[in-house]
């Protein structure tokens, strides 16, 4: 079962990008299984910073092949800027195949985003407006193209000036926005496909037989558990499944060909856009930590809600997931706190609850119920084994892993790629420049 999966255990943002890069080094193959150019990952090497959105994170290893999954939702000509940017920066994608069957995201799903937001106003979902809801609906909806239908230059001309058609009335009567072109969209998107020819490949059938073959998969899943849309804080949610289920589903990985389960979570929580937030710092303290682990979005350049870490939506992804270990980045932003706080419960109306409501609302009126813990106000960055570690930042980690019901097996505690202390023998780390 040489599958592995990481997914991130919070709202997105955890820092799955350092680590698909730190386990890479190990692996054959990389496959991104869900969302779109809405998600960021941001690797800092020695020189270089990267910052990708389609690509998996695998790309900058010249041994690792990188796939697309077919789960995820592309703009061709986004991916065809990062691309370039990544071979500015001296990276080789020749590696890099994408699934036939992915599906696109197209400028009217921008145009309708954005408008379905504005009229939302106050009630907003707060998405990142690249039109990654509506590429999904279309999906669900069997209105959806996929990027091997460009390839077939005269039949895609056709399917798009259809489907502009259609959206054209959505736009302009139901959101008074204005008229796209079909066929300067089609111009430009068979242009942008053309450039990705040599990339796009069946590549369901080049999974299986890696598997069949023994070699290690990474599958690299996008946003966080509780963005999920069925298991996460509904409505605001992403529009796919960043689950261990949804993993499998994206990448075209039977459930059984998985032998871990990783999910990354920070030291505190943060998330992006509406909805609610039980663990919420809105003082000095939240902007502190903010600051410090720049939680501003890859994406969007936003800045992200800050709270302390949540165990109960953490055992919530525990147990819907599988999860079979835990790696906490941005351990370090906290060295500075002379307190820190974890949830361990809620109570609503008076009662203790220890799980995610369904509701919005009961959740929204959910008040987190904390332990205090003593910082340990060392700087731990230069810190490369357990042993370097304060005794502060172990029992930290400690009471987080016996209230969140799961091992603790790495621990990042800077940005570069080789601030991630493996914490068992078994996490199978290996740098770069090891």
């Amino acid at each position: 079962m040489p599958a592995t999966i990481i997914m991130g255990g919070q709202w997105g943002d955890e820092g799955k990008g350092k680590l698909t890069d730190a386990l890479a080094a190990r692996a054959q193959v990389v496959v991104r299984a869900n969302g779109g150019s809405n998600a960021g990952h941001t690797i800092q090497t020695a020189n270089t910073t990267f910052k990708m959105h389609l690509i998996p994170s695998g790309i900058l290893y010249p041994n690792v092949d990188c796939i697309i999954g077919a789960g995820v939702v592309i703009d061709p000509v986004q991916l065809v800027a990062e691309l370039d940017k990544l071979v500015d920066q001296g990276v080789d994608t020749a590696r890099l195949r994408i699934s036939a069957r992915a599906h696109l995201v197209l400028p009217y799903h921008a145009e309708i985003d954005r408008a379905q937001e504005r009229r939302l106003d106050a009630d907003k979902i707060g998405t990142t407006l690249r039109g990654i809801g509506p590429a999904y609906a279309d999906k669900a909806f069997r209105h959806g193209l996929r990027i091997g239908d460009l390839l077939d230059e005269r039949a895609a001309r056709v399917r798009i000036a259809n489907l502009v058609a259609d959206k054209n009335l959505h736009l302009t009567s139901l959101y008074g926005a204005a008229a796209l072109d079909a066929e300067s969209i089609a111009t430009t998107y068979l242009a942008a496909a053309d450039r990705l020819r040599p990339y796009v490949a069946e590549t369901e059938p080049l999974v299986y037989r890696r598997l069949s073959d023994g070699d290690d998969i990474l599958v690299e899943c996008a946003q966080g558990a509780m963005l999920d849309i069925d298991y996460g804080t509904y409505p605001f949610v992403t529009s796919s499944s960043p689950s261990a289920a949804g993993a499998c589903q994206g990448a075209g990985i039977a459930p059984n060909a998985v032998a871990r389960v990783i999910a990354v979570f920070k030291a505190y929580s943060t998330r992006v856009g509406g909805g609610p937030f039980p663990t919420e710092l809105l003082d000095e303290t939240g902007q502190l930590i903010r600051e410090r682990g720049r939680e501003y979005g890859t994406t969007t350049g936003r800045p992200r809600r800050v709270g302390w870490f949540d165990t109960v939506a953490a055992r919530h992804v525990i147990h819907l997931n599988g999860v079979t270990e835990i790696a906490l980045t941005l351990v370090d932003v906290l060295d500075v706190l002379e307190e820190i706080r974890i949830c361990e419960r809620y109570d609503l109306d008076g009662a203790p609850v220890d799980y995610i409501p369904s509701s919005i609302a009961a959740l929204s009126a959910a008040r987190p119920q904390y332990s205090a813990h003593q910082g340990w106000k060392t700087d731990i960055t230069a810190a490369r084994d357990r042993c370097d570690l304060p005794a502060g930042a172990i029992a930290y980690t400690d009471r987080l892993a016996e209230e969140i019901g799961a091992p603790i097996s790495m621990m990042g505690v800077g940005p570069d790629r080789d601030q991630l202390i493996a914490l068992t023998e078994d996490a199978a780390i290996r740098s770069v420049h090891a």
